[in-house]
């Protein structure tokens, strides 16, 4: 079975192409490649499969075999995939993930995508649709107590739930003690992911992430759509600003107009191979 490596602003992933095999056990799967010793070594699987609705379908699985709804890293190296490797020549796709529809503008340069600018859709503030057990019309700066400490997250789903934390310095802070133990804390029903947020202007935000099921990543495209909202709904940016992610950055983008955002990266083939 032949895959590929690839990864967007370093948050890494083997593809596989769904539509010449048949994954029968892909949670297992996603295990045994995302294994950093004995396997590939990734963030997790991402398969790539025929779609009724929309140009290609985005199956995803964590570095822990659970399925996540939506990754944006992913979302762009799809675009790369499919058009790089002669399977569409259009530029504009529509993707088909767990967590809705998503529009991919492919920009190429010299016959191969350079970067993909994806419609990441409209926020979900909701708090019962993040979900977090928080009551009001939405969950800005709720206190969660870790370990006779209080952190104050701003929780936004975009098609998954994240939690941002506002700290002074993002290299100096305990990501991995104290994410770990946000991701799985009682008030969030199907955990979450965590980010980590240090406001450099209001048009530079410097992030790290703690991933629901893979532990610390490079980067993460949702994380940065998500960071951006919570910055602004917090007036501590603007709503067009970088995310600079210890993999790479994001250009990330809000529109009032519309309410929808945008994000826009690369997308890099690292190897390709054969499982057996």
């Amino acid at each position: 079975m032949r895959f590929l490596k690839m990864h967007g602003a370093g948050n890494d992933y083997v593809y596989i192409n769904g539509f010449e095999v048949n994954i029968s056990d892909p949670s297992e799967l996603a295990i045994r490649v995302s294994d950093r010793h004995f396997g590939i070594g990734s963030d997790g699987l991402v398969i790539i499969r025929p779609s009724e609705t929309c140009d290609f379908r985005m199956s995803m699985y964590n570095a822990d075999g659970s399925e996540a709804e939506m990754c944006g890293n992913a979302s762009r190296c799809v675009g790369k995939y499919v058009f790089d490797n002669g399977m569409t020549d259009k530029t504009e796709l529509t993707l088909e993930t767990k967590a809705g529809i998503k529009q991919l503008n492919l920009d190429v340069v010299d016959g191969q995508v350079a970067t993909v600018c994806v419609d990441m859709e409209e926020p979900i503030l909701t708090p019962s649709l993040i979900p977090v057990k928080a009551d009001g019309e939405t969950a800005i700066r709720i206190p969660i107590e870790i370990a006779g400490n209080t952190y104050h997250a701003t929780c936004v789903s975009m098609g998954n739930p994240h939690a941002i934390i506002f700290v002074d310095d993002v290299d100096l802070f305990d990501v991995h003690g104290v994410g770990h133990q946000i991701e799985v804390h009682p008030l969030f029903p199907k955990k979450t992911n965590v980010e980590f947020v240090q406001i450099v202007s209001p048009t530079v935000l410097k992030m790290r992430v703690w991933e629901r099921g893979s532990g610390e990543t490079l980067a993460c495209g949702t994380g940065a759509c998500a960071t951006l909202v919570a910055s602004v709904l917090n007036g501590l940016s603007s709503r067009k600003a970088t995310i600079k992610l210890r993999g790479g950055d994001l250009k990330i983008e809000w529109r009032e107009s519309n309410n929808r955002i945008y994000m826009t990266g690369g997308a890099t083939k690292v190897f390709e191979g054969e499982l057996f």
